[in-house]
């Protein structure tokens, strides 16, 4: 198993230096809170990341994942945000 693997290009993270290997995008997710880390997209990343680690995934799907959770994750709070009734006309 190796977390060292590094990405073809680093995933940007939205605090801190962009993930380099698959060590850096595992050490970012442990610092989400637990219902984050809980969320379905999270668990699908974390699954592709041990894939990538063990040799039996490609280093692209770990990243896509990486990717995919972010963006869903800024969807749904954009989403949770209240709407403010004066801009909305």
């Amino acid at each position: 198993m190796s977390w060292d693997r590094p990405f073809a290009q680093p995933v940007p993270l939205p605090k801190g230096p962009p993930a380099q290997t698959l060590r850096d995008a595992a050490d970012y997710i442990r610092t989400l809170p637990q219902p984050e880390r809980d969320r379905q997209e999270w668990r699908l990343a974390v699954q592709m990341l041990i894939d990538a680690a063990e040799d039996r995934g490609p280093m692209l799907l770990a990243r896509m994942g990486i990717v995919r959770a972010f963006e869903t994750s800024i969807e749904t709070t954009l989403d949770a945000e209240p709407q403010d009734p004066a801009k909305a006309s």
